[in-house]
């Protein structure tokens, strides 16, 4: 049993945990007293059972309320028997997981859901008593699932051309269950398909003796006619391409009911984003703004390919985090930069960065609710549209956005009928009469309930909000009870004067008669949904609550009430099973909390927002242990749906905990200067040296402020022994900042610390770095030892970014040893993690990755269209390196089919911005030895033999300044080549022994897909000996 945050829970004594297992294998159904005390003793009794299971069940409640406050809780007596009330149970996930797998459509998502239901699984099913006889199904049951789930896990890894990882993985699973033929079947093929066919074939052969022996029976159908096929070499057994999965091109939510009345709005806004790049709806609140834009912008998907994005700003203060870092987290682009920091060189704000990712590109972005920030939406969208001119953007706003070019569409209220023509065919009254059929199934529009209808409409102006909270009272007051308490409620409104617009009046006294319609305990729970601008869960919704008794203890609950608010159309549910509240109706709510804050109210405003800043507190205290474990994506995918609660809570109160909890969080989302920016102003409460190690590692990432080598150095120097992790950050940094030395001393001082406190973790996160570390320095040996020890720990640990962190050193050395499988292997399922986790730079990586895979196997077309995915998706997140590096790998495809002339535009492309950044850092980067050679190899097979020296020399001295001997070597053949094309091919040879001297020197020899250039000179050198020998008489 494991706590919220992780920690293991102890329940002592045998029959306890026996108790607790006996009630989870029930479910949450009851479970008598008598069934207990069988179940616990059998035949042999306690004198006095009742008394004794009394004792067992207050020792189970001891132990659940230490292992976390409420715990006892969770044990209820209730007619029928002993219940455990328990949200989170594994078995349970475990199911729900599986029904989402089997559903899912992608091999990629079928795979990522496995995973996580398989990483619940710490051991047999109910430990210790399995074998009793209450728990026996169940844990026969559940064991059955668990072997079944992998061996669709083992299928659908290799439909991802996972089998060499298989190949070996499998080994133990199937002599644990050597019967099992669609296991077996599943690594036969990973055999086969990784080149081990003789092992393929005897596995096939124990099988069958296996069989034989045991059950007196063969193989079945399928796997007879995999062995027949393998005897054949069957070639539909190759490993089939690997699927790349795209990006999600749009986030627009699912509407749960039809749009009713806005056929010509619809078609007149649509017409507008064809000719305007920047179109604004305005209008009153609940006039259907947001739901028109939603409308339209579904419409338009297809005339943006690069995406459709909705960014809702109804809950952003910019106290903090402003529009660019919410829209940025919408839209999946991170905030830190693609070069690293540099000194002297601060890097673009987050808004650029957003302005070079949709830079190129045909996308929609829906910015919803702008009015509260329309300054700040304003700066950014203009300068969006001046850098992105295939851009688009729909506004919705209570006030125009005044920039130059915007088109403005004022959303009318729906029509409303026509005195003499038919009611019906107004919008206003089909809106209200198909919501009032929803809400009262007997309800008919007919000759009696027009009039009616027809008031009803006229009186709430056509607002579609005002429209849809009166149907919603039908069901309980008939349509002429709602149209006689409006027309009180009106006179009443009109007496008054209170000096709004019309229909900001009409809307404010819709929203007051159905406020007044509702119970004490309802109105609470609307006050309590107030406060959370992203909307929220039922659990969120139930914590917020939890001081007004709905725990369902006496048959009172939240989700009742909820249920009770959604049918009168107050509360909103949403995907992702939540619930939020429409904007004019939380603002209605918050003011009404301000005003319980003036008249200084027992359960004041003021205690709301603490009850729900406790509540986010520790959700993200809770998550902070989860983002390192196998459940990774899940809390990452949590924690991503609460960003407006989040933030909201962190401007509120800046609780120093709450940001120590998040700080992960945010690295791993790179929202680097939103992370900076909370722990700066958490630190003016606490001053921890822990959290200003944080700061100062997230300043260094991001570029922000000045000295900052000597603020971390500062940082570390303030930090305790045993404070390894925050050491490792910043060593983490300081690699980025391209300060080798200070991550060095960091990383042996926190490698020293991990090990000495067993954090396996930090352990593997200071390897993965040493391992990168190693390769920057040229010590191939060394990163790979430090490599594979993190990559074994990460996988043991099940951390999906740790895995891609340590594998890709090893993916890189695999492919300069020429072990392509292995490479492609590593990449594949770097790509695979890196589409569950959402972190796009890293696809973007290994999509070229595998690219240049393609590319050394001679699949030229693969590696072309890999290289062109991965640049594409680089693009999009305005990370200039992972762009550049798939466009050298599109050079290098152009080499190899021979299109000199594209080939020689993408590197010098390429060329230019790397002479950029070495003005700027003062320093030559890494892939420039790269593209001198080729542009030499292009200039020497083209006969210019001086552009050629001239382009090898200076990538020679490039590599010899970054003490690189693999790229030595590479300008050295350059070399070799204008050498024998000049025609002293002495020389030429004598620079090709140089070079393989080099290579050997690093233990890393030209693999014989990469030889090509040094194979073409060298056979230069041989045609020209022959000739000597031939013909001596030519060297008078």
């Amino acid at each position: 049993m494991w706590t919220d945050d992780g920690r293991a829970v102890r329940v002592p004594e045998v029959k306890v945990r026996a108790l607790l297992a006996d009630l989870l294998v029930h479910e949450g159904r009851p479970v008598s007293a008598d069934r207990l005390a069988e179940d616990l003793w059998g035949d042999d009794p306690p004198g006095r059972p009742g008394n004794t299971l009394q004792t067992k069940v207050s020792q189970l409640r001891r132990a659940l309320e230490q292992g976390e406050p409420g715990g006892r809780e969770l044990v209820v007596f209730q007619p029928g028997g002993y219940v455990l009330r328990a949200a989170d149970v594994d078995a349970v996930r475990f199911a729900e997981l599986l029904h989402r797998a089997r559903a899912a459509t992608g091999a990629a998502a079928k795979a990522g859901l496995l995973a996580d239901a398989l990483a619940l699984w710490r051991g047999p099913a109910y430990a210790d008593f399995g074998d009793e006889e209450f728990a026996r199904a169940a844990a026969a049951r559940l064991e059955e699932q668990r072997l079944t789930a992998l061996e669709e896990q083992a299928e659908v890894r290799l439909e991802l051309g996972e089998h060499g990882l298989l190949a070996d993985e499998m080994g133990e699973l199937v002599a644990a269950h050597p019967l099992r033929e669609r296991l077996r079947a599943s690594h036969l093929r990973a055999l086969y398909r990784s080149g081990r066919q003789a092992e393929a074939l005897a596995g096939f052969d124990e099988v069958r003796q296996l069989l034989a022996d045991e059950l007196g029976l063969g193989p079945g159908p399928e796997l007879a006619a995999l062995h027949q096929a393998m005897l054949r070499q069957d070639p539909s057994l190759a490993s089939p391409p690997r699927p790349v999965t795209a990006r999600p091109r749009t986030n627009l939510p699912a509407q749960l009911t039809e749009l009713i009345g806005r056929e010509e709005a619809v078609a007149a806004v649509a017409g507008l984003l064809g000719s305007a790049r920047l179109v604004t709806l305005t209008g009153p609140g609940g006039v259907g703004k947001t739901r028109l834009a939603l409308a339209v912008a579904a419409g338009a998907a297809e005339a943006f390919p690069d995406g459709v994005w909705l960014v809702e700003l109804a809950g952003t203060s910019c106290e903090t985090a402003g529009v660019s870092e919410v829209v940025a987290a919408q839209l999946g682009v991170r905030d830190d930069t693609a070069t690293g920091s540099r000194p002297g060189v601060r890097p673009p704000d987050l808004a650029h960065r957003l302005a070079d990712a949709l830079r190129g590109s045909r996308s929609l972005l829906v910015l919803d609710n702008c009015e509260h920030v329309v300054g700040q939406v304003a700066d950014l969208a203009d300068l969006l549209l001046r850098s992105a001119p295939d851009l688009r953007i729909l506004a919705t706003s209570q006030e125009s956005l005044a920039l130059p070019g915007e088109t403005l569409y004022a959303v009318p209220p729906l029509g409303l009928p026509v005195p003499g023509e038919d009611p019906g065919r107004a919008a206003a009254v089909r809106l209200f009469v198909a919501r009032a059929a929803a809400a009262a199934p007997g309800f008919v529009f007919d000759e009696a309930s027009a009039a009616a209808v027809a008031a009803i409409c006229r009186r709430l102006d056509g607002l579609p909000l005002a429209l849809e909270l009166a149907a919603a009272r039908v069901r309980a007051l008939g349509v002429r009870g709602v149209a006689d308490r409006l027309d009180d409620r009106f006179h009443l409104l009109t007496v008054s004067g209170r000096g709004r617009p019309a229909r900001q009046q009409t809307l404010r006294a819709v929203i007051d008669w159905s406020w007044e319609q509702l119970t004490e305990e309802q109105r609470q729970v609307m006050l309590r949904l107030a406060v959370h601008p992203g909307g929220c869960t039922l659990e969120a919704a139930r914590a917020g609550c939890a001081d007004l008794g709905l725990d369902g203890g006496d048959g009172r609950d939240v989700a009742d009430v909820l249920d009770q608010l959604i049918a009168r159309s107050m509360v909103e549910p949403t995907a992702g099973a939540r619930y939020r509240l429409l904007e004019s109706i939380a603002a209605y709510c918050l003011e009404r909390l301000e005003q319980l804050d003036r008249l200084d109210r027992l359960g004041d405003g003021e205690a709301v927002l603490r009850s729900r800043d406790r509540y986010y507190a520790e959700l993200a205290e809770r998550a902070a242990p989860q983002l390192y474990r196998p459940a990774q994506r899940q809390w990452l995918e949590r924690l991503d749906a609460e960003s407006a609660n989040l933030r909201a809570t962190l401007e509120h109160n800046s609780d120093s905990r709450m940001a120590d909890a998040l700080a992960w969080y945010w690295f791993l989302r790179g929202r680097h200067r939103e992370g900076r920016a909370f722990l700066a102003a958490a630190l003016t409460v606490d001053g921890s040296p822990r959290r200003a190690a944080w700061e100062a590692g997230f300043a260094m990432l991001t570029g922000d402020g000045d000295d900052l080598i000597e603020r971390s150095r500062t940082a570390s120097r303030a930090l305790a022994p045993g404070d390894a992790r925050e050491r490792w950050f910043l060593a983490l940094a300081h690699l980025g900042f391209g300060d080798a030395t200070t991550a060095g001393e960091l990383l042996t001082e926190a490698l020293a610390a991990f090990r000495a406190t067993g954090d396996r973790w930090g352990e593997a996160a200071a390897l993965a770095s040493r391992a990168k570390q190693a390769m920057f320095q040229g010590d191939h040996a060394r990163a790979e030892q430090a490599g594979s020890e993190s990559l074994a720990i990460f996988a043991e640990l099940g951390d999906g970014w740790g895995w891609l962190q340590a594998s890709d050193m090893l993916g890189y050395l695999a492919e300069i040893n020429g072990d392509y499988e292995r490479a492609a292997e590593l990449l594949g399922e770097g790509l695979r993690i890196a589409e569950d986790l959402k972190l796009w730079t890293d696809a973007s990586y290994r999509l070229s990755g595998l690219g240049r895979i393609a590319l050394l196997t001679a699949d030229l077309g693969r590696s072309r269209d890999l290289h062109e995915r991965g640049m594409r998706l680089a693009a999009e997140q305005s990370d200039r390196f992972a762009e550049e590096f798939a466009r050298v790998g599109l050079g290098l495809v152009a080499r190899r089919t021979g299109d000199l002339d594209e080939a020689e535009r993408l590197f010098e492309r390429s060329l230019a911005w790397n002479r950029r950044l070495e003005a700027d850092y003062g320093v030559p980067f890494y892939g420039l030895t790269l593209l001198m050679a080729e542009l030499g190899f292009i200039a020497e097979l083209r006969g210019d033999l001086a552009a050629a020296r001239s382009l090898h020399q200076e990538g020679l001295a490039a590599a010899r300044e970054a003490g690189d001997r693999r790229a030595v070597a590479l300008a050295t053949e350059g070399l070799a080549g204008v050498a024998a094309a000049g025609g002293d091919h002495e020389k030429a040879a004598a620079l090709l022994d140089e070079a393989a001297a080099l290579r050997e020197s690093v233990g890393a020899p030209l693999p014989p897909a990469e030889r090509a250039d040094v194979d073409r000179i060298a056979a230069a050198i041989r045609a020209s000996r022959r000739k000597l020998v031939q013909d001596p008489a030519d060297t008078a």
